[in-house]
């Protein structure tokens, strides 16, 4: 990492969306702080891939929605390091009707997409505020914007991620830090593998499940000097799903 590197921190970037932005960013000259929460083997890999493409990589090892653990790993750092970009990825899925969902699908699904963006951001963004900069993206989905059947838990994680990326970006707009938000559709990743392609592809104009560099393509975008005018902004990648 050269003094002058841009720091990006992105949040679950061991595999699929996640990895492929920490690769896109590094690759835009960021200096990469991958964090993932216990896939030690992969995000190595993913940092020995950025690493021999000639860029630089630290790996941050913690659970987003564990505040103590947040606080422990990125509290020193933040004293001497401030990221230039935040992007909020991390998050999963427990399918399952409303009516026979546990309380621990519902409470654990929230708590890593709603408890996790503010355990991450809110110490971020306070030093963002300070140095009058920084990008926030929020890896939404296209769930959270029109809701899916089956998916209760996980579009009210995303519909609220939605709102505070709007509520976000009004309120540090004038401290020139940019909040946005990229919206997923069916993408090729360890959620959409299982899933029954020939129930999804008829649905997606475009024929075709999405691969994660196109949606990190929009991120390393975002995250650049040609985008500096966007904030408080929705984007979906979906191959033409009408919401």
């Amino acid at each position: 990492m050269t003094d002058q590197a841009k720091i990006a921190l992105v949040t679950g970037a061991s595999k699929g969306i996640g990895a492929a932005i920490a690769r896109e960013l590094a690759a835009d000259g960021f200096h990469v702080w991958l964090n993932y929460r216990s896939d030690h083997m992969a995000a190595e890999q993913v940092a020995a891939e950025i690493e021999e493409a000639g860029g630089s990589c630290r790996l941050l090892p913690f659970d987003v929605a564990d505040a103590e653990a947040v606080n422990r790993v990125l509290d020193p750092l933040l004293e001497e390091q401030v990221p230039f970009a935040l992007v909020n990825n991390a998050g999963f899925a427990r399918d399952g009707i409303m009516a026979m969902m546990s309380r621990a699908d519902w409470e654990n699904v929230l708590a890593v997409h709603l408890n996790g963006f503010f355990n991450v951001t809110r110490p971020v963004v306070a030093r963002m505020q300070k140095k009058r900069q920084g990008r926030i993206i929020n890896i939404v989905s296209t769930s959270g914007e029109s809701g899916v059947a089956g998916q209760v838990n996980y579009s009210t994680a995303k519909s609220g991620l939605i709102g505070a990326t709007r509520s976000l970006a009004a309120e540090v707009g004038r401290r020139n830090i940019l909040v946005n938000a990229v919206s997923p559709g069916f993408i090729a990743t360890d959620m959409t593998e299982g899933l029954p392609h020939e129930r999804i592809l008829p649905m997606i104009p475009l024929g075709r499940i999405g691969e994660p560099e196109e949606v990190s393509g929009l991120v390393g975008f975002l995250c650049s000097a040609r985008a500096s005018y966007i904030t408080g902004q929705v984007f979906a990648v979906n191959g033409g799903i009408h919401i």
